[in-house]
């Protein structure tokens, strides 16, 4: 038996002294009010009511625990309606996990301006290149670089461009400039993340795998891009990560008849049925920075 439910069908009978007149006013059968009330009674151990031909009487001890029922439904539909009002209101505490790239280079530049627009949501952000389990770390939304295969979560993608390889003009200007996937073989290369199996595809041709040597691997994709504007080697990455670098002239993209699509940034949330206000806010703020940039 649903408690809660039985105890508003106990109620409704109370205030309407019958239980057809309750079953009526609930637009339920008079059995059902009849079987749910002796239900509860028998549950109690106590009669709630006193019977008659013609009226329906609490008991003393059915006047004192419709008194309480009363208090209970009251304080549940206050918690029920305070949820309902955070979930539509921006406030509260937001958790954002994403990459230390992406997080720093787009993130939090724009971030001042969602703020502003929304003081009442506080955004507390987790940087971290892997791959964080949403759900059981608590997060209301991740970041994250990669095909998602997670059925308890929503993607939506941000953006997605080329795989860009890319090095400084300093180190060009010294070791020369690559013309095809084959010459990196020579060339000290930045071992990132995604490891030192590169890939390439010339419009028209198949596609080409090199695996590439060096002496710097990084995990970071900071660090991937820093290494290379620093003139250490040759690295590849997202034009999302190094976009900037290459507006600035830091870097310079090579064998880029070769690049290929790289993969996808999406904004990922655990499903539920009623996506709360601030979650909504900030992933339609994530989606208005990733195409305007």
């Amino acid at each position: 038996m649903n408690k809660f439910t039985a105890l508003h069908i106990f109620t409704k009978v109370a205030e309407n002294r019958g239980f057809s007149a309750a079953a009526r006013k609930l637009r339920i059968s008079t059995s059902t009010v009849t079987k749910t009330v002796a239900r509860l009674e028998d549950e109690l151990g106590i009669q709630l009511f006193n019977r008659t031909t013609r009226r329906l009487h609490t008991t003393d001890y059915g006047q004192t625990f419709y008194e309480r029922c009363v208090r209970i439904l009251a304080d549940l539909e206050d918690a029920e309606a305070a949820l309902r009002a955070g979930s539509a209101s921006h406030h509260g505490r937001l958790r954002v996990a994403t990459p230390f790239s992406f997080g720093r280079v787009t993130l939090v530049p724009a971030l001042k301006t969602f703020l502003e627009k929304y003081p009442d949501i506080t955004v507390e952000l987790e940087f971290n290149d892997r791959v964080v389990d949403l759900i059981s770390n608590g997060y209301d939304v991740g970041i994250r670089t990669g095909e998602i295969n997670d059925s308890r979560l929503v993607s939506r993608l941000l953006t997605r461009g080329a795989e860009v390889t890319f090095a400084s003009p300093a180190y060009l200007s010294a070791h020369g400039t690559p013309r095809h996937p084959e010459d990196l073989r020579h060339h000290n290369c930045i071992v990132g993340g995604f490891g030192p199996d590169w890939r390439f595809r010339k419009s028209g041709e198949d596609p080409i795998t090199i695996r590439v040597r060096g002496n710097l691997v990084v995990s970071n994709g900071d660090a991937l891009r820093e290494a290379a504007v620093a003139g250490i080697g040759i690295a590849q990455g997202t034009w999302w990560l190094v976009r900037k670098d290459l507006e600035r002239g830091d870097v310079k993209p090579v064998l880029a008849n070769y690049a290929q699509m790289g993969m996808p940034i999406s904004v990922l949330y655990p499903a539920q049925r009623h996506l709360p206000a601030k979650v909504r806010v900030f992933i339609d703020f994530l989606v208005a920075i990733t195409r305007r940039s």
